[in-house]
């Protein structure tokens, strides 16, 4: 990569991941086998080019790995766009239902890519077989096997050494070139007071394979499948694939599933403003009555509020831009925006027909429709305007293309549903005014 001509830089890691050096990227914890290269490339346009190359590569040379490319979030960091959790006490069943999830992926979708389960693949592990009898009777416990078996291989921290505001580990770890073999090591007994062969109080070693990487939360264990999706689909459109393949999915009593990653990321987002909306709602409606200090023009506002719900689609099916969790935000505002309008609107109406009482309903509304015109639309116009310079950004964009659609679309409805709106609600009131004082006395 370093070598590319649009390659400006690269910064490799090896064993975990880099500092966290924005705010939404997640480093990795600590992964022997974990590798990790940041490449910076002179713009935008040079990112796909570059992964593309980086995955052939990949491909090629590391067949029997994981190796895989993404592009730097702006959002909530995860690992993988799609990802299905297990919760449950045994491993080995937890490990199976990994593994059935992982082939209904496939299964159910072909863009579901770069399937993984979080747990890694089990490795072979030597494990002595503890001989209970000989061992108590030299006086060495399990842990002393333990430490022993660490100091031929790993090493034992035995200390740290502290240089300035470094503090350097001390490991001891016998030499490698030694020419021991493991069970010819030597452990302290110190009921005995001697040193006993680690051979004398095992019976065997075995080789076994086990899962050396248990994920847990909240104390529970927990296992993730994930997948990556294509570059051109977002998770949303995979999930509609996978989704009711996984959930058909027949769980042991004790285990459960849930789905994590950008679907829990925009639950717990939309659950938390969800649970905050009615209150703002309610603050907001009231707030207009008491302006008005009547229901049908607080009425009258309010229905203008869902028209902004079309121009927004409108927006977003014409720019392919997915309905992301700022988009929903920019919906949300819009209501504060036709509400301005609506207001302004209704007020004149109300104001004209207190200037002139004797004006009839229709001309009171078309005078005050028309006198309001141009500020409803400049108002409109400039916030527009305002959104266009974050066409660019690839976090603002859903967001910018909804405030935008849908207030210049609600904007045009609102000139035309509000008067409407009004005589419908007034009309009946105007005619029985105008009965009464016809009437005779």
């Amino acid at each position: 990569m370093a070598g590319r001509e649009n390659v400006v830089s690269t910064t490799t890691f090896a064993g975990d991941g880099a500092a966290r050096f924005m705010l939404t990227y997640n480093s990795e914890d600590a992964n022997p086998s974990y590798g990790h290269i940041i490449v910076r490339v002179p713009s935008i346009d040079f990112i796909e080019e570059e992964m593309a190359a980086a995955d052939a590569f990949g491909a090629e040379a590391l067949p029997a790995g994981q190796f895989r490319t993404k592009r730097l979030a702006f959002g909530p960091g995860s690992d993988a766009p799609i990802e299905a959790r297990f919760y449950g006490f045994d491993p080995a069943v937890l490990r199976s239902l990994a593994n059935e999830a992982k082939a209904r992926f496939a299964e159910a979708s072909d863009n579901a890519l770069a399937l993984r389960i979080d747990w890694g693949e089990k490795e072979l592990v030597l494990k002595p077989m503890y001989s209970d009898d000989r061992a108590q009777e030299a006086g060495i416990s399990r842990s002393d096997i333990t430490l022993i078996l660490e100091f031929a291989t790993t090493g034992n921290r035995s200390g740290t050494y502290r240089e300035g505001d470094r503090q350097i580990p001390l490991v001891l770890r016998a030499p490698q070139d030694d020419g021991l073999g493991l069970t010819d090591y030597l452990i302290y007994s110190d009921a005995g007071q001697a040193f006993v062969q680690l051979e004398q109080v095992i019976d065997y070693l075995i080789y076994e394979p086990q899962d050396t990487l248990i994920q847990r939360h909240d104390r529970e264990s927990v296992i993730t499948v994930g997948a990556d999706i294509p570059r051109s689909m977002t998770a949303a459109e995979v999930m509609v694939e996978v989704q009711a393949a996984i959930e058909a999915m027949e769980l042991p009593p004790g285990y459960r599933g849930v789905w994590g990653c950008d679907l829990e990321s925009a639950s717990d987002a939309q659950e938390s403003l969800g649970s905050q909306l009615p209150f703002a709602i309610l603050v907001m409606l009231l707030i207009t009555i008491l302006l008005f200090n009547g229901i049908r023009q607080t009425a009258i506002i309010w229905l203008l509020v869902p028209m902004s719900v079309n121009g927004a689609a409108l927006g977003l099916v014409g720019t392919g831009l997915p309905f992301t969790f700022t988009a929903l935000l920019g919906l949300l505002s819009l209501s504060g925006m036709l509400i301005k309008n609506g207001i302004v609107l209704v007020e004149e109406i109300d104001l004209r027909r207190e200037e002139a009482p004797d004006l009839p309903l229709g001309d009171a509304i078309t005078e005050a429709a028309i006198s309001r015109l141009r500020p409803v639309l400049l108002a409109a116009a400039t916030t527009i305007l305002g959104m266009i310079p974050l066409l660019s950004d690839a976090f603002f964009a859903s967001m910018s293309v909804t405030i935008m659609g849908g207030l210049a679309f609600a904007s045009i409805l609102t000139l035309v549903a509000a008067p409407v709106f009004y005589h419908l609600f007034f009309e009946f009131g105007e005619r029985r005014k105008q009965r009464m004082a016809e009437a005779p006395a």
